[in-house]
């Protein structure tokens, strides 16, 4: 069980990483939501939305590979 979860892992990585360049020019990473705080010497980057969209797909991933 333990070797599937990792192999899936790594090809889900694997994928992002192929798709990143893509994925920049879609906006994901900039959504509404997305914490951004700028001030002279301190930028503060927090992707709520981000996350949260990830999480899902993720858990909505594993589910399906549960199954």
């Amino acid at each position: 069980m333990m070797q599937k979860a990792l192999m899936i892992l790594g090809a889900v990585l694997l994928a992002l990483g192929l798709l990143w360049p893509w994925l920049q020019k879609s906006g994901l990473g900039r959504l509404p939501g997305d914490i951004l705080i700028r001030r002279e010497n301190f930028t503060f980057y927090f992707p709520l939305t981000t996350s949260l969209l990830a999480s899902l797909a993720l858990t909505l991933l594993f589910w399906l590979f549960r199954k």
